[in-house]
């Protein structure tokens, strides 16, 4: 045939990452992945000075100001509305998606970017915190689309031996984006007065980077085969991110995975969810969406100089403390990337969630202990390092991963809908409710997060099976063989409660 005459035929795809996959991992995490966790932080160092300016504003207007709670409301809803834009943002997804292509979407939400980071930049200069709370949602909206498209559009473009290692860059890029913020906001930088409407808009510059760069790349190729049916698009752009190696066996893969499709059209979220081939994969994505944002990790983020703070960490020590916690995210990061195909993804997941379950129970301990020994400050903080620690080894970033692994293409943008809706109600919830719920429960709070931690540790270990160096087509089979063997189960479980013979119970079960 035509089509195999261009296809290259030296070799097997190598172990080793191109320069072509290596660069649009990066650059896609750059402008997107980065943002994100840049966001998470941002709020953080300027947090006085943001009230303060909510305040003078508020007394301009009205003649007088409002007290403190009024405020720590106020900032909630500033820094919880981001999450409300992500919310809206991966509702999108599936349109934009189907529409413009994996790039295509990334390439043209950076628009909403530059919206929000003028909006912020000009607050001050208009007197309108409005203009903060509408930038921040804006931004949401942003990072709720990339969220879920970047980690969509690296597994599509991925070999499957790397596709855990392509994966997790997105997670670094997270970590990294905290810890820019951090460094940012140290008072000799930009944590002074002056500077918080610049901080808050610097976002603009990774993302306009990212829109001059990324147009460059190929789509996915296995959107151009599978959604738009166009082979050649498909090997040209296999044989870009390939470079030198044999595609014939890639293309027969993603062409496997066609044929076993009722249909290419994408499937809606209500489809999805009637669906009952998947629904231990939907399943798996809410628990492991959920989970990752109501294991305590965004009250962490937000909130890391007043957990510190309530520490006993002096106030003029307190940055320089968040700093360090941001690098050795990074570091935490690097290790999950660089050991998710030697150990795979289930160790990662189990591993990361039980350490930050047994740190939040920590950090309760350490809290109620340091009034009577003040050794229980050194705890608190080496808690709060290991949660975070915990959270970037695997759970940062491997439900993302799994996200687009569990799913074939037509289901793929849908299954990406559930999990970053649930992801962003939950980063929500902690968001607005923890500042309150800190105050009504103290130490005692993080014990919600210890429980979160230890059910998804538990589900991950009971139900989800280890998707290393697995086509998208035997993650399928894999889950249908569990989900038949369950009913299997359940039906033999019916027969002995029947006095009957398992196998004869079995039988009338299927005639049925």
């Amino acid at each position: 045939m035509a089509e195999e005459v261009l296809i290259e035929s030296s070799g097997k795809i190598s172990g080793h990452l191109t320069k072509s996959l290596l660069a649009v991992a990066f650059l896609s995490s750059f402008g997107s992945s980065m943002l994100y966790g840049y966001n998470l932080a941002v709020v953080n160092s300027p947090a006085e000075y943001i009230k303060e300016f909510y305040n003078s504003t508020l007394i301009r207007r009205n003649g007088e100001g409002v007290d403190e709670q009024t405020l720590t409301l106020m900032y909630s809803v500033t820094v919880s509305i981001f999450a409300i834009g992500g919310l809206i943002g991966s509702f999108m997804v599936g349109i934009l998606v189907s529409r413009f292509g994996r790039k295509g979407t990334l390439v043209y939400s950076t628009v909403l970017v530059f919206i929000g980071g003028a909006l912020m930049g000009s607050s001050r200069m208009c007197g309108s915190p409005e203009m903060i709370i509408v930038g921040r949602f804006i931004t949401g909206i942003h990072s709720g689309i990339s969220l879920s498209v970047v980690p969509m559009y690296l597994g599509e473009i991925a070999p499957k031996n790397l596709r855990g290692f392509l994966g997790l860059v997105p997670s670094i890029f997270i970590c990294i984006g905290v810890f820019i913020a951090q460094i940012l906001g140290l008072h000799e930088l930009m944590g002074k007065e002056e500077y918080w409407p610049v901080f808050l808009s610097l976002v603009v510059v990774p993302t306009f980077i990212q829109l001059m760069l990324l147009p460059w790349f190929p789509e996915s190729p296995r959107y151009l085969l599978i959604e738009k049916r166009n082979i050649h698009a498909t090997i040209t752009a296999l044989k870009w991110y390939r470079r030198r190696s044999n595609i014939q066996a890639e293309v027969e893969e993603m062409q496997e995975e066609q044929r076993s499709l009722s249909s290419v059209q994408t499937l809606s979220v209500l489809e999805l969810l009637q669906d009952r081939t998947v629904r231990w994969q939907v399943l798996t994505v809410m628990v492991v969406n959920a989970g990752m944002q109501l294991s305590g990790i965004d009250a962490i983020w937000f909130y890391t100089n007043d957990i510190f703070e309530n520490a006993g960490i002096p106030p003029s020590q307190i940055q320089y403390t968040t700093v360090g916690t941001g690098a050795i995210e990074v570091i935490a990061g690097l290790v999950g990337c660089f050991t998710i195909e030697r150990l795979g993804r289930r160790p990662l997941m189990i591993g990361g969630f039980s350490f930050m379950g047994f740190c939040c129970a920590g950090i309760t301990l350490s809290l109620i202990l340091q009034a009577r020994a003040p050794f229980m400050h050194y705890i608190s903080v080496a808690c709060v390092v290991g949660i975070i620690a915990g959270f970037c080894i695997g759970p940062a970033g491997v439900p993302f991963l799994m996200t687009g692994e569990l799913f074939k293409q037509s289901h793929r943008p849908a299954a990406f809908i559930v999990g970053g809706s649930l992801n962003w109600l939950s980063n929500f919830t902690v968001g607005f409710i923890f500042p309150f719920l800190q105050m009504s429960a103290g130490a005692y709070c993080y014990l919600v997060f210890f429980g979160v931690c230890a059910g998804v540790s538990a589900y991950v270990y009971f139900i989800i099976p280890e998707t290393k160096n697995k086509t998208f087509v035997e993650i399928s089979q894999m889950f249908n063989t569990k989900d038949n063997s369950m009913e299997i189960h359940a039906l033999g479980i019916t027969a002995h409660g029947s006095k009957m013979n398992g196998y004869g119970a079995l039988d009338e079960e299927r005639e049925k």
